[in-house]
C-alpha cells in the first residue's frame, strides 16, 4: 500500500482582469483605428449603442475637464458560474446602479462639427501599366504573357524576378509555354510604356532606357551613355576624376554630362507610388496649439462615435426580475447581464484611455515645453520613456503603448510621439543635451559644406568638439547613418 503525501503550497500570481487587458489594447490603438474598433464592439455587443445621453448631469463636464479617471466596475464572475435556484435581479440592479454619465462617453467636443475624412481612390502603379497594354499590338497569348510580366514588376518599377521563374509561372498558372527569348521581346514593348525606365532589370538598364528617349544628337547624352555602359562602377562611386581621364575631357566638360545623368529617375515607379502614399493623410491623436505663448493640449477624437448603454437592456433586466421563478429566464438574465457589464467595461475603458493618453501627452508637452513653443529642434531635451513614466506615476510599458503609432499636430508640423524620445549626452559644461540637438548641428554643417570637398566624419567630430559636444568619430558616423546621409565621398559633386 503506497503512502499518500499531502502538502500545502502558497503561490503569489499576478493576473490581469479582462478590463485591464482591454484597456492595454485600446491604449495601443491610434485615433485612425479607434473608430473601427468601436464599430466592432457595437456589432458584437447589443447592449452598447451609438448616441449621446439626454439630460446628462453637470458632473460629466466637470470630470472631463479635470481628466479624472472613471472608477473600474469589476464583474463578479463567481456569481455567474455558481448554480443558483433564484437570481435576485432587484439586488443586482440596486448594487450596480451608477449615474448615466458613467455609462456613456462623448468622444467629441460639444462645440465642434463632426467631419469625416474623405478617401481618394487612385489606380495602383500596376493598374496604370495594365491600362496601357491596350495600346500595344498584342494577340491574346502575348497579352497573357505581358500581364504576367507586369504583375512581376515591383513598386520601384523594376522586374527583379529571373525570367526563368516567370517562364515557370506562366507554365504552371496559365498553362502557357514560352521561351525566355519571347519574354525578352514582350518585355521590350513593356519597357516602352510610361513612365520611362519601367520594366528594367538593373539600375544601369533603367537609366539607359530613359536615355533612349532623349535627343541622341546631344553630345552630353552620348557621353552619358558611354559612362553608363562602360564606367558604371566609377559613376556609382563618384570617381569623377577617373571618368574625366578615360573620356579625355576636363571636369568642367564632365559636369553637364553628369547633370544629364542625375536628371534620370532611378525609381520610375516611385513617383506614382509616392503619390499613392501622399493621399493617406496622417490623423493626429493630439493637437497642441500655441495661444499667445501658452500651450494648450486637446485629444483628437473627431471620428469616434459617442457611446452609451442600451436602455432597452436595462429595462429587460427589470422585466425579468418580476418573474424570478421562471427557469427559462435564468440563462437570459446571465446573457443580458454579461452584455450590460461588457458595455460598461468598454465605455469605462474608452474613458480611461482618453485620460491616460492626455496625462501622458501633457507630461511630454511639459517636458519639452520650449520645443513645442516654436519647433526649434535644438531646444529638445534628452528624454526617455522612464522620465515620463516617473512623472505620471505609471509603468514604462504603459507609456510605450501610448506613444506607439501616435501622432501630435503642432503649428510647425505633425510628428510621431516616439520621435521626441532620444538619448542624451553631456557638453563640456556638464549640461545634458538631446542627441537630436547634435543631429541638427550635423545636418546644418553638412548642408553648408562645399560639395566639391565634403566634410569627413573626422572634421564633423572636430566641429562638434569645438561647440562643446564630447563626441567620438564613430558616434558621428552612427548619427549620420541614422539621418540617412551618405559618407563624404558619396556626397561629392562637380
Amino acid at each position: 500500500m503506497s503512502n499518500l503525501k499531502q502538502s500545502l503550497t502558497q503561490r503569489l500570481q499576478q493576473k490581469l482582469s479582462p478590463q485591464q487587458i482591454q484597456l492595454m489594447k485600446l491604449l495601443q490603438i491610434p485615433t485612425a483605428l479607434l473608430e473601427q474598433r468601436i464599430k466592432e464592439e457595437l456589432m458584437e455587443n447589443p447592449a452598447l449603442e451609438e448616441g449621446s445621453e439626454e439630460n446628462e448631469p453637470d458632473e460629466y463636464d466637470t470630470n472631463e475637464e479635470n481628466d479624472e479617471p472613471v472608477a473600474d466596475e469589476q464583474l463578479d464572475e463567481e456569481k455567474l458560474s455558481e448554480p443558483q435556484e433564484e437570481i435576485s435581479l432587484d439586488e443586482y440592479m440596486a448594487d450596480d446602479e451608477i449615474p448615466d454619465y458613467k455609462t456613456s462617453v462623448n468622444n467629441s467636443p460639444s462645440d465642434e462639427d463632426r467631419k469625416e475624412m474623405p478617401v481618394v481612390i487612385n489606380n495602383s502603379f500596376q493598374e496604370q501599366l495594365h491600362a496601357q497594354l491596350y495600346l500595344c499590338n498584342f494577340d491574346d497569348r502575348e497579352y497573357i504573357i505581358a500581364e504576367q510580366l507586369i504583375g512581376s514588376i515591383d513598386d520601384d518599377g523594376y522586374l527583379r524576378r529571373d525570367l526563368s521563374a516567370v517562364v515557370d509561372d506562366l507554365a504552371f498558372s496559365q498553362n502557357v509555354m514560352v521561351t525566355e527569348a519571347e519574354l525578352v521581346r514582350i518585355l521590350k514593348t513593356i519597357q516602352s510604356l510610361e513612365p520611362p525606365g519601367v520594366g528594367a532589370r538593373t539600375l544601369q538598364e533603367c537609366l539607359l532606357l530613359q536615355l533612349d528617349r532623349k535627343n541622341q544628337d546631344d553630345d552630353n547624352v552620348l557621353f552619358a551613355r558611354v559612362i553608363l555602359e562602360q564606367y558604371m562602377n566609377e559613376f556609382s562611386n563618384k570617381h569623377y576624376k577617373k571618368i574625366a581621364e578615360k573620356l579625355e575631357i576636363d571636369e568642367n566638360e564632365l559636369k553637364p554630362v553628369m547633370n544629364e545623368i542625375l536628371k534620370l529617375n532611378p525609381r520610375p515607379g516611385g513617383a506614382l507610388n509616392e503619390g499613392q502614399r501622399s493621399i493617406q493623410h496622417v490623423i493626429p491623436d493630439f493637437i497642441i496649439t500655441n495661444n499667445e505663448g501658452t500651450l494648450e493640449l486637446t485629444l483628437n477624437s473627431k471620428n469616434a462615435p459617442e457611446l452609451r448603454v442600451n436602455k432597452d437592456y436595462v429595462s429587460m433586466l427589470s422585466e425579468y426580475s418580476k418573474d424570478k421563478k421562471a427557469k427559462n429566464n435564468k440563462e437570459a438574465v446571465v446573457f443580458v447581464r454579461q452584455k450590460l457589464d461588457g458595455a460598461k467595461w468598454f465605455i469605462e475603458a474608452i474613458n480611461q484611455r482618453n485620460h491616460t493618453l492626455l496625462q501622458t501627452m501633457r507630461a511630454i508637452m511639459e517636458y519639452q515645453y520650449d520645443y513645442f513653443l516654436d519647433g526649434d529642434q535644438k531646444k529638445l531635451s534628452k528624454m526617455v520613456l522612464r522620465d515620463i513614466a516617473e512623472k505620471i506615476g505609471m509603468d514604462i510599458s504603459t507609456v510605450s503603448r501610448v506613444c506607439n503609432s501616435k501622432y501630435v499636430q503642432t503649428a510647425f508640423g505633425t510628428f510621431l510621439l516616439k520621435s521626441f524620445f532620444s538619448e542624451g549626452m553631456q557638453t563640456d559644461s556638464g549640461e545634458e543635451v538631446s542627441s537630436k540637438e547634435v543631429k541638427q548641428i550635423l545636418t546644418e554643417a553638412i548642408s553648408a559644406e562645399d560639395k566639391k570637398k565634403p566634410i569627413t566624419d573626422d572634421l564633423l567630430m572636430k566641429v562638434l568638439n569645438e561647440k562643446g559636444y564630447n563626441i567620438a568619430r564613430r558616434t558621428v558616423a552612427k548619427y549620420r547613418e541614422q539621418l540617412g546621409i551618405p559618407v563624404a565621398r558619396l556626397r561629392k559633386e562637380l
